[in-house]
């Protein structure tokens, strides 16, 4: 299953010429080159943020903010080789702070009162037509069933593997942990995976 599942994820190659050059010349100064590094990165982030939110009016806010923050730190990128995965750093904790954020507004009406409400439960809502592919509604569902089940960690290292293409290095500098780390949770969330029979059948059906 694990070997079906890696078929399905381009093999990810080293950064090309023209994302080294853009970082490059963007960490002298270079507006322009910051913008061509948005056009490369946009749709990934957009749909990295849009699966962990499902609101598409705050998936582009997000994807806003993550780019205009990356743009303020790119002074602290000290190895251009690693934009791709200080990038998704950025993405990993701004979407932290929103889900935090929203966790504790939640609990508070417009009043100030204290609302008896789940936040667990929040509708999934505004599906874009850009990701339309990615939200299969009956497979997507089942991986947000199980992806809710895993541990913080393991389910961070199953999105970034499986639905972003990170590579462990990758994971590790974005999640600022070792490779080891993020190969013995990735293992298992892959093993809990292999076990949700409902999940690897669909999965299953839609390979074949």
């Amino acid at each position: 299953m694990t070997e079906n599942l890696e078929k399905h994820i381009p093999k990810h190659q080293e950064e090309s010429s023209l994302v080294a050059s853009a970082v490059e010349s963007a960490l002298a100064g270079d507006r322009a080159s910051f913008e061509e590094l948005i056009t490369i990165y946009q749709e990934k982030i957009f749909s990295m943020v849009y699966y962990r939110t499902g609101s598409h009016m705050d998936s582009e806010d997000l994807t806003q903010d993550i780019f205009m923050k990356a743009f303020r730190s790119l002074h602290t990128l000290k190895d251009k080789t690693r934009f791709r995965s200080w990038l998704y750093s950025i993405a990993v904790n701004r979407v932290r702070d929103f889900h935090k954020k929203k966790r504790f507004l939640v609990f508070f009406d417009r009043e100030g009162e204290m609302k008896d409400s789940d936040t667990s439960n929040m509708e999934i809502h505004d599906e874009p037509q850009e990701v339309d592919h990615l939200m299969r509604q009956e497979f997507w569902g089942h991986v947000r069933n199980f992806t809710d089940k895993l541990s913080r960690w393991e389910r961070e290292v199953f999105l970034l593997r499986f639905l972003d293409q990170l590579t462990i290095r990758e994971m590790a500098q974005a999640l600022s942990k070792s490779e080891s780390a993020i190969k013995t949770h990735l293992y298992r969330a892959i093993k809990k995976f292999k076990e949700n029979n409902e999940l690897t059948q669909l999965l299953i059906g839609d390979i074949q």
